[in-house]
């Protein structure tokens, strides 16, 4: 992508996100991400006046005596952004590319993050990690890390998800919120999930196209597999084909559910074709209600 053409998707991913932030808070104020609030700080010996709620039975249970956690407020957040820029996130059949749909994610993610002052990080993954941006503050910041997603080129291959889960345990020592933006085109290790899961606060975002799940029928057509390249011609028009495309679609998707799920990580299913953000509103909504619940 040319410099001038990538300057002008920036600044319009600016302006159109801008606007979605807005309606993304609907007049509150507060954070939109989870991880704003208290922050586990020690655990000490009970004394008469502190909360009952706040006392940590297991360590209760090996001394003896009753001990609390202390916790104290969280003054500083991470959000980090890993994108999926593997060479299948360039399809779409409706609406914009999935490459395309995971910049505005950024966008939106990365101004909301901005006017709570929060620290903004960006992961890229393509068949290994690709690109790694420190968490850092402010607009230039923020319009960096979308260049950096829309002008990213990958290697062919499915996406490192495993290598990218690893480098986040290495890099994010502190508790960040994790958003993981990808069409998940390859197999997950819940294990690996389950790791990620327990030190910081994961969040997927699975961006799918309507011809991922099933083929129009429109006759003999040419199949390309972004990925490796290779190209084959389908008879969309004999059903048997039709159905065990659509078969082996929905098998990849409950196997990707299955182990977020087993990593206890909320799943988003966005789609190029359909609006995503009152997806996004209702999910934040939920959050909202459940930290204070």
């Amino acid at each position: 992508m040319q410099t001038a053409e990538l300057l002008r998707k920036v600044r319009r991913l600016e302006i159109r996100s801008r606007h979605l932030v807005a309606d993304l808070f609907a007049g509150n104020a507060e954070s939109v991400f989870k991880g704003r609030g208290m922050e586990f700080e020690e655990v000490r010996r009970y004394v008469p006046g502190d909360e009952v709620r706040d006392i940590d039975w297991n360590v209760t249970a090996r001394f003896g005596e009753p001990f609390v956690k202390r916790f104290v407020e969280e003054r500083e957040l991470t959000v980090v952004l890993v994108v999926d820029v593997s060479r299948s996130m360039r399809f779409s059949t409706a609406g914009v590319e999935k490459r395309e749909l995971a910049a505005e994610l950024c966008a939106v993610l990365g101004f909301a993050a901005q006017r709570h002052n929060d620290k903004v990080s960006l992961l890229l993954v393509g068949s290994r990690v690709e690109h790694f941006v420190p968490p850092a503050r402010g607009r230039s910041h923020v319009l960096r890390l979308l260049r950096d997603v829309l002008g990213a080129e990958a290697r062919p291959g499915p996406a490192g998800a495993r290598e990218a889960a690893h480098f986040l345990l290495r890099t994010a020592r502190r508790h960040s919120v994790v958003f993981w933006i990808s069409d998940f085109d390859d197999a997950l290790d819940p294990r690996d999930w389950r790791v990620l899961a327990r030190r910081h606060d994961v969040t997927a975002l699975l961006l799918r196209d309507a011809r991922d799940e099933s083929l129009p029928t429109v006759g003999w057509v040419e199949i390309e597999d972004l990925e490796s390249g290779e190209r084959r011609l389908v008879d969309t028009g004999d059903r048997r084909t039709r159905e065990r495309y659509q078969r082996e679609a929905a098998q990849r998707l409950r196997a990707v559910s299955g182990a977020l799920a087993q990593a206890r990580c909320p799943l988003l299913m966005l789609h190029t074709g359909r609006p995503w953000l009152p997806v996004l509103m209702r999910y934040f909504s939920q959050r909202r209600r459940g930290r204070r619940g």
